[in-house]
């Protein structure tokens, strides 16, 4: 929780008692509790922003306040008539002061105001957002025969900056995509509300580090109904170590694009979108039809042109930053790509069409059929879980074949000692993302699988560290050469490699 909300709760607590003991509440003093508590409120609204979760603990000041005026009120009335009155305020205090209490603090902790991690690399990290336009594509989602194709993009990159400076938002448009989210999801309009207060480690604007020329590039592509920032927890670990992270929002894919004229794509449901992803993993003889456009590839295609496309603008952007800070500071001759589900598929299908990829991340995604038919020329690594913990999170078994067997079916083509299958025992699919920061009771009912969240984060960090590193740095990472020790709950395996636990 924020800091005046504790503040918040710890001055009704405070309040709640002294009305609720008699000998407290007959002492002068302890009014002042009732009326700090009255100030907090205002501040940690006018401060920090109001969010749903707080209303219990804004009604309970509030309830407070007025059990307070009515003691005092009765004050000049008989002794009699005090203390049955008395008697009748300490009743309602305790009685609904219970239950306030106990609402007002569990809400705000069961959806808090998160923070991340520092991440533990050695660079501090800058943020930027753009705006880029594909003037040769028709945008197939749209009925306008005149729309193109359009994206938002994010760029984190290593930055020099002091501890005190202000920092970025976890969303930008916070309001429009949380309320998509919960569209999407079929919960409340207001569930995910909250997120808008959430910040990052990241420092919009910040001057790129100078201590090397240029920095790999990675582009992340984002689940389906997501938005670029979901894997905040892995992007920045990147970054802290050297590398210029660039996420791709998808309109149609992601939950919601907005664009900087304030223009919203809203994000197709899993039910529309499914048939054309399922055509590019499993095609079928009637491809589906969008907009009077036939699918037989299914849309996977279509979404891995955004990955050319946008390296093309970064050649561009590396020429001539019109911020003026990331000129050529982008090396574009180390560039790797991953994704999580859907972003794994498409960032997949891009290395198979864009040789300029040189090392591609893939989590917990089926594989395109042509990427089955052809494999994949670069370095690839694929980190998921046993058929067991899938099974154990609810997926169908038509799905955990589809996903097992095809990802099996990339890895056994792959170049020798290039290709890397790591699986994680007990990890769930969002256990790949931001989403067990959301609420710390997502392990508890088991929303997260068996492994603990930050122990999952832990170890999809250092597996990607560790593969970038070595196949776009040139760095030794023993991490990759065989089982660790280190984590027990990974089975990994390289493609024709005798291994040894190390």
């Amino acid at each position: 929780m924020r800091p005046i909300e504790t503040m918040l709760l710890l001055a009704n607590l405070l309040t709640f008692f002294i009305l609720a003991v008699p000998r407290l509440c007959a002492m002068r003093w302890t009014g002042y509790s009732v009326l700090i508590a009255l100030l907090v409120a205002v501040a940690q609204v006018l401060v920090e922003g109001p969010r749903w979760q707080m209303v219990p603990a804004y009604a309970m000041t509030v309830l407070l306040f007025l059990v307070w005026l009515l003691h005092n009120s009765t004050k000049t009335d008989s002794h009699s008539v005090q203390k049955r009155i008395n008697r009748l305020a300490a009743g309602l205090a305790i009685g609904l002061g219970v239950l306030g209490l106990a609402v007002s603090i569990a809400l705000p902790m069961v959806l808090p105001v998160f923070s991340f991690p520092h991440p533990s690399g050695p660079y501090e990290i800058g943020t930027l957002t753009y705006h880029w336009v594909d003037a040769n594509r028709q945008e197939v989602f749209s009925d306008d025969p005149n729309a193109h194709r359009e994206l938002m993009m994010q760029v984190w990159y290593p930055a020099k900056g002091s501890l005190s400076s202000p920092r970025a938002p976890y969303m930008q448009d916070a309001d429009t995509v949380a309320l998509a989210l919960a569209r999407l999801e079929h919960v409340p309009e207001f569930t995910f509300g909250h997120l808008k207060y959430v910040t990052t480690n990241a420092i919009t604007s910040a001057p790129v580090a100078d201590d090397k020329p240029r920095y790999p590039v990675l582009i992340f592509l984002e689940g389906l109904n997501g938005f670029r920032q979901m894997n905040t927890f892995q992007i920045e670990e990147l970054v802290s170590h050297g590398y210029i992270v660039v996420a791709i929002d998808q309109p149609y894919a992601a939950a919601s694009v907005v664009f900087p004229d304030g223009r919203q794509a809203a994000g197709l449901s899993k039910n529309q979108l499914n048939p054309l992803i399922q055509q590019s993993i499993s095609p079928v003889e009637s491809a589906p039809i969008l907009n009077g456009w036939i699918f037989n590839e299914g849309i996977i295609p279509y979404f891995a042109q955004d990955v050319p496309f946008t390296l093309d603008h970064l050649a561009a952007l590396n020429q001539s930053d019109p911020n003026g800070i990331l000129t050529e500071s982008l090396d574009l001759q180390r560039v790797g790509t991953f994704g999580i589900s859907l972003g794994g598929i498409v960032g997949s299908e891009a290395c198979r069409l864009d040789p300029r990829l040189r090392a591609c991340l893939v989590m917990d995604s089926p594989m395109p059929a042509d990427v089955v038919q052809n494999g994949l020329r670069q370095p690839t690594m694929w980190i998921t879980r046993d058929a067991k913990t899938m099974q154990l999170e609810g997926w169908s078994q038509a799905d955990i074949n589809q996903t097992q067997t095809t990802m099996r079916a990339v890895f056994e083509k792959s170049p020798p000692g290039e290709g890397y299958f790591v699986q994680v025992f007990g990890m769930f699919h969002i256990n790949l993302t931001d989403i067990p920061y959301w609420s710390p009771i997502f392990s508890w009912l088991g929303i997260t699988g068996p492994i603990d969240g930050q122990r999952a984060h832990d170890i999809v960090n250092a597996y990607s560290l560790a593969f970038f590193d070595k196949h776009l740095k040139g760095s030794r990472a023993a991490l990759i050469d065989g089982p660790t020790k280190q984590y027990p709950e990974v089975l990994f395996d390289v493609h024709n490699v005798t291994l040894s636990v190390s």
